[in-house]
């Protein structure tokens, strides 16, 4: 009986330790487990919204009024395959972001803020871009980072082309007003 009792004592202290190891991992992975869901779903959330299908394509207006670039770098990329000038690529998009998210907030905006979707896409194109140069930093393939990116900033031109759209000047639309200025 003393053997046994000295047996569990002197067990006792390394089965605490694997039991806090084992705890431990368990933490760890259901944190990692927790992470990718969610990242998961953030993306599976901003491609259901970047699905929206608008009536007419209101980006083009928009993209010709404030000459952006992302339309002829999606096409250089999609139709030609040609290689980028990586800083200039990441002026060109971050160049558009910034005037787009710009005209999403104050272009016939009454509220003058982002809707729920316009904040969530903020953050994926953001994330997005972070992998964007991650991706150029591990020598991966930058192709579908890019034309994701493109994509988000089409669709901010789409909405704020249907915004000024509703916009009347008389009989032009504020678009064709801009493009005749």
């Amino acid at each position: 009986m003393a053997n046994a009792l000295i047996l569990i004592l002197v067990a006792s202290p390394a089965a605490g330790a694997q039991s806090r190891m084992w705890s431990m991992f368990g933490a760890a992975l259901i944190l990692i487990l927790s992470t990718a869901m969610f990242f998961f779903y953030f993306q599976a959330v901003c491609h259901k919204i970047l699905r929206r299908q608008f009536d007419r394509e209101y980006f083009r207006s928009i993209v010709n009024a404030n000459r952006l670039e992302f339309p002829s770098l999606r096409k250089l990329l999609e139709e030609f395959g040609a290689p980028v000038d990586y800083p200039r690529l990441c002026m060109m998009l971050k160049c558009d972001f910034l005037a787009l998210t710009y005209l999403l907030k104050n272009a016939a905006n009454v509220n003058q803020r982002y809707s729920y979707d316009e904040r969530l896409l903020i953050l994926y194109f953001r994330w997005k871009f972070f992998s964007l140069v991650v991706r150029r930093l591990l020598g991966l393939s930058e192709k579908n980072s890019i034309l994701s990116l493109t994509s988000i900033l089409q669709y901010f031109a789409n909405v704020v082309g249907q915004r000024v759209n509703t916009v009347r000047f008389g009989n032009l639309t504020a678009a064709d007003y801009l493009l005749n200025v």
